[in-house]
């Protein structure tokens, strides 16, 4: 399946129904009087975040949206029925905005949360309601009125507790398929992965999300390479584990100073959020020494640091446990406020 974490969509809300000019006329019953009921009310187009769904998949093939038009009055003074409303469901996750002004409508964090981004158009007035002492049988009433239409930017943001960062080839996909029940897609070349992946973690009795994020290059925080596109998807995030390839021809320390340097041109916040340095690849010839070196350097540094393989498991209990611990730090922080 594709993984669309952007669209742009139209919407229109149902228009309000025509209010209904009629008379009582009933056997015995020479002047009535008017009796035209009111148009019933257009439906809303509401946008809802629903489980089950990962992907504005949907939306991006889909882009048009209706809501129900209300039905006219009738006679009798009967008000026409509402329109049905239109709902969008779409990922939690998702932020709405404007598509004209940029403005954000809603983040939809939430599951089932929602907002109405279209109002239905209300229903026309019947004549038995412009009835009046002097004006007793009006001939006239009212149209229904239109209802919303906008254009929208909808984006999506994983919702996930553990985010990877790291370059192409790093073993950022061999890790989440180690630690979760995700099974992206894995081989030795760059980009491999092309879209963000989501994986589930069941560690000693905490559970969280942890997402695999596309390979970063430098200048990814301009746009090189896959760049904006996917850097978004790491801001919810609680902690980031910066993977590094102790294996490439690369200074470990400077390719940490790299990806620092690339979410700090980002987001100066994510930079500074809580984070957990792996040195990947340990299994590898000579990888050890390496890590070895790099390790006491970090750490010297004050980084939290940690040496693993994701291909053969080493260390990766450890890394699930510094997570697993820090995970229930701030849901112990949060059960006191």
């Amino acid at each position: 399946m594709d993984f669309i974490d952007e669209s742009r969509i139209f919407v229109k809300a149902g228009d309000g129904g025509n209010g209904c000019c009629s008379f009582r006329r009933e056997k015995y019953v020479p002047r009535g009087g008017p009796d035209g009921g009111d148009g019933g009310k257009g439906g809303d187009v509401i946008i809802q975040a629903s489980p089950g769904i990962h992907t504005l998949l949907d939306q991006h093939y889909h882009p048009h949206y209706k809501a129900g038009r209300g039905q006219h009055g009738q006679g009798k003074n009967k008000t026409g029925k509402s329109g049905q409303d239109c709902i969008i469901r779409v990922p939690i996750g998702t932020i709405v905005k404007d598509a004209q002004t940029g403005e954000v409508l809603a983040d939809l964090k939430e599951i089932h949360q929602s907002i109405v981004v279209a109002v239905g158009g209300k229903g026309g007035r019947g004549n038995a309601r412009f009835a009046t002492p002097t004006i007793r049988a009006p001939r006239y009433c009212e149209h229904g009125e239109k209802g919303q239409e906008r254009s929208l930017l909808l984006e999506l943001k994983l919702l996930a507790d553990v985010g990877l960062v790291g370059f192409p080839n790093a073993g950022k996909s061999t890790l989440i398929s180690r630690v979760s029940r995700a099974r992206p897609k894995i081989a030795d070349y760059p980009f491999t992965t092309l879209t963000p992946n989501l994986g589930m973690v069941s560690w000693k009795g905490t559970d969280f999300v942890m997402a695999d994020i596309p390979g970063i290059i430098e200048g990814a925080h301009e746009g090189h390479g896959l760049g904006l596109r996917f850097l978004r998807h790491i801001e919810r995030t609680s902690i980031i584990i910066y993977v590094i390839d102790l294996a490439s021809e690369r200074d470990p320390t400077h390719e940490l100073a790299i990806l620092k340097e690339e979410l700090r041109g980002y987001s100066e916040a994510l930079a500074k959020r809580s984070h957990v340095v792996a040195l990947n690849k340990c299994d590898i010839p000579h990888a050890m020494e390496k890590g070895k070196k790099t390790l006491n350097t970090l750490m010297q540094r004050g980084y939290n640091c940690i040496i693993i393989s994701a291909a053969t498991g080493e260390g990766t209990d450890t890394l699930l446990d510094i997570i697993a611990e820090e995970m229930d730090a701030r849901q112990a922080i949060k059960a006191k406020l």
